[in-house]
């Protein structure tokens, strides 16, 4: 099986690990450890190596470096390091002017305890036999990895990273650095992973190391003594990852059209279909870069990990932490799902931590944070992310040309509109404020530049939340119509939704959430009611003018056409208090005083709420 080097099908057998090779790591590092390392489930390693590389350089403050983790079957080689370097299986995202620059950080990437690409693992000698480890390797953990990736650290004279980031495995340890070592990591950022593994996964992860454990080549893990691999095992196993890896969708795209027509690939499975010859290819290519004792001893580590089955356990874990969080994770992804990142992020956010969260809509399954379909989403949320942490966000762009007034509710620059201007006044510069529908963040940036500190953003536009997320801003995605779940009751002392209100199913749960989760609420709406949309209706036509009214009758997101005296009937229905209402004509850039008929002259409202006293 070994002679399945090289991809000699194009596009069709493209994976995650097509730019993986068993080729020596040229620019590979070796740490030997000066102390022991004790393991959390018992036992100790007397002597351990740590293979890593590093990339860009460290600058004077030593406050730029990034530590980046890999997955399962990942090692140090995260990128090239020059031309006629070999290919990194995070290039796409690491490297001169990319999103994690290395012009700019200095950026380290450590083989895991365990492996087999340089670091102690099972395939090392035993110092106390002076045979290889094998099976006699002890048990790790992520908790271990880190600890050796600590020490890794301070040999570099490194007191604090500025980020640690993975995906999958890689995201178990970015996610647990900070809960072991607070005051050591400024943020993290974690791609398709999950606080622990799904049933469902563990059950993909155990059947791999029976397949392993079960070759007759394996011999109980001694097969280094025998001269033996278990290469059918071995590569059954990454077979089975791979089917994981996969979205229904990426399977239907690579081989629905080819379903029968195999590619000649000379490994021992069946190639019957395409599919089959395509999962040989990989298991076979596996087999010549990876070592049967360390798939079993890593994937252990990563079925073993669990900092929370309940929403009380992984908010208490979450406690201990001191950083920034982004977490993204990727549609179609069912092996690490959008909802598993969703729990984190509750908790993160339960404990008032700095989070953002993204669920970049993707086709490619739980493999796209390694592939560059996707790369222009999370990549900018890293990119925006690290230059947060550092102190260079990116500037607001230029103020578009418009005939429009730039304080109209119609103008769609991003001009310090009327309307953002009072509704900041409404609130206190001490209070915490959810803003939803935040789109790209004009309110939080007012907020936080008057002096608002505690301050986050629900947005469910996947380009304006990265657009939040590269101007510094804290937003989760969510859709408003499926309520408020990630946050607790009465978390902010205001929750605001702006020019929203009109593009909501829900409207009275989304009212319901609000005042649940804030003391108080505002909301603002543009007003149907407003005299030149009346002339409009009166002419016979549906109302249409540019910025927030610019769509067509059939195409328009505006599927409420609601006016101030509505809204005060609905809020006397429901028993809501109104504490406080401004009536503006954006158009002419004035408040609209008592004696004017404001559902006239208005043609956007702002009212402060809250649930009506008991």
């Amino acid at each position: 099986m070994s002679d399945v080097t090289e991809n000699p099908q194009g596009a069709a057998f493209d994976s995650s690990d097509s730019v993986r090779s068993a080729e020596p790591l040229r620019h590979v590092r070796v740490l030997e450890l000066d102390e022991p390392l004790v393991l959390e489930r018992g036992g100790r390693l007397e002597r351990v190596q740590v293979a890593y590389e590093t990339y860009g350089r460290l600058n004077e403050n030593k406050d730029n470096a990034v530590m980046v983790c890999h997955a399962l079957s990942g090692d140090s080689h995260a990128a090239m390091h020059d031309p006629g370097d070999s290919a990194g299986w995070w290039d796409i995202l690491v490297g001169p002017g990319k999103s994690v620059d290395t012009d700019r950080y200095f950026v380290i990437c450590s083989n895991l305890l365990g492996g087999c690409r340089g670091t102690t693992g099972p395939d090392s000698t035993d110092p106390g036999t002076g045979k290889c480890y094998g099976p006699d390797f002890p048990t790790v953990t992520i908790g271990d990895m880190i600890e050796a990736q600590r020490r890794l650290i301070d040999s570099l004279g490194i007191e604090q990273l500025l980020c640690v980031m993975g995906g999958s495995m890689g995201g178990h340890q970015a996610m647990l650095w900070p809960m072991m070592y607070p005051d050591r990591v400024r943020g993290s950022v974690l791609l398709a992973t999950s606080a622990r593994l799904s049933s469902q996964a563990l059950a993909f992860d155990i059947v791999s190391r029976n397949a392993i454990m079960q070759d007759p080549n394996f011999m109980g893990g001694r097969y280094r003594h025998a001269g033996k691999v278990p290469d059918i095992g071995l590569a059954i196993a990454r077979m089975i990852g791979h089917i994981t890896y996969l979205s229904r969708e990426a399977m239907e795209r690579k081989f629905d059209a080819t379903r029968m027509q195999p590619r000649d690939v000379p490994v021992r499975f069946e190639k019957e279909f395409s599919v089959g010859s395509y999962l040989g290819y990989q298991g076979a290519r596996f087999v010549d870069r990876f070592d049967a004792n360390s798939y079993v001893t890593i994937s252990m580590a990563m079925d073993l990990f669990d900092v929370g089955a309940t929403p009380e356990e992984l908010t208490a874990s979450f406690q201990r932490t001191d950083s920034r969080w982004m977490v993204i994770s990727f549609s179609s992804d069912w092996l690490f799902s959008p909802q598993e990142s969703q729990d984190m992020v509750r908790a993160l956010i339960s404990t008032g931590q700095p989070v953002s969260y993204c669920d970049v809509e993707s086709k490619a399954g739980h493999d796209a944070f390694l592939l560059p379909e996707n790369i222009g989403s999370y990549g900018r949320l890293i990119e925006g992310f690290l230059a947060n942490l550092s102190g260079t966000i990116e500037q607001a762009p230029p103020v578009l040309e418009h005939h429009h007034s730039q304080t109209s509710i119609f103008y769609p620059g991003r001009a310090q509109r009327l309307d953002v201007e009072r509704i900041v006044e409404l609130i206190p510069p001490s209070s915490s404020v959810l803003d939803l529908g935040c789109g790209t963040g004009l309110l939080l940036e007012s907020l936080k530049d008057r002096g608002n500190r505690n301050v986050m953003g629900v947005e469910l536009d996947e380009g304006s939340v990265i657009d939040c997320v590269c101007r510094g801003l804290d937003v989760v995605q969510c859709d408003l119509n499926d309520g408020l779940a990630l946050f607790a009751d009465n978390q902010f002392d205001y929750v605001a939704l702006s020019q929203t209100l009109q593009s909501i199913m829900d409207v009275e749960g989304a009212i319901r959430e609000m005042l649940r989760v804030g003391h108080q609420c505002i909301v603002s709406f543009p007003n149907f009611a407003y005299h030149k949309l009346r002339k409009m209706l009166w002419e016979g036509r549906a109302p249409q003018v540019r910025g927030l009214l610019r769509y067509k009758w059939y195409n328009s997101p505006n599927i409420r056409f609601l006016t101030i005296a509505d809204f005060r009937e609905f809020c006397r229905e429901k028993d809501i208090r109104i504490h406080r209402c401004v009536f503006l004509d954006t158009e002419e850039g004035r408040d609209i005083p008592p004696e004017e008929d404001s559902n006239l002259r208005a043609d956007l409202a702002i009212f402060v709420l809250s649930r009506s006293e008991p």
